[in-house]
């Protein structure tokens, strides 16, 4: 297995969507909708970074990265999620090279810091940590967790682009 980390091209789009739907289909605590999110990301222009991990060819992972909204009015932040490897190849540190890659595009691209959702079990080995001045209403705070690049931490709630909400 040879894995490579890249940007989305075109012709990725539709495995992009099959390996979001397996990623998630057993998965706890979902509604199903991260491809409708993802589509909606990519079709509103709000994809600031979307890695593939390509395996000779067949996408098995995807990461998406889009800008966030601070009530503080703080800029540069962004949201990271949703992040899938289809689940014949999780376990295999797929995820990690996704992860590790679009943090480091992240800091190239000068942003202040990234927030996700998930679980933080997993996610405190990027540095990432629940940090109670940034909330994201009706979620967990131990679920809700940033990481700071550069600048303070923001005292503020936390808003998604609209795609976030798509169903279909």
């Amino acid at each position: 297995m040879s894995i490579e980390i890249r940007n989305e091209a075109a012709r990725d789009i539709a495995a992009i969507e099959a390996v979001t739907i397996a990623a998630f289909l057993q998965a706890a605590h979902t509604d199903h909708t991260e491809q409708f999110i993802v589509d909606a990301l990519r079709k509103a222009g709000q994809l600031t970074i979307s890695l593939v991990a390509d395996d000779d060819g067949a996408v098995i992972g995807h990461v998406a990265v889009s800008p966030i909204a601070l009530s503080d009015g703080a800029s540069r932040w962004y949201g990271l999620g949703p992040i899938s490897v289809v689940p014949g190849h999780q376990g295999q540190g797929i995820g990690s090279q996704l992860m590790t890659r679009a943090l480091a595009e992240l800091r190239a691209l000068g942003a202040a810091g990234c927030v996700v959702l998930g679980d933080p079990r997993y996610y405190a080995r990027f540095g990432f940590r629940a940090e109670p001045s940034l909330v994201l209403p009706d979620v967990p705070a131990e679920y809700f967790q940033a990481i700071v690049f550069s600048g303070q931490l923001p005292s503020a709630t936390v808003s998604y682009h609209q795609a976030f909400a798509a169903r279909a």
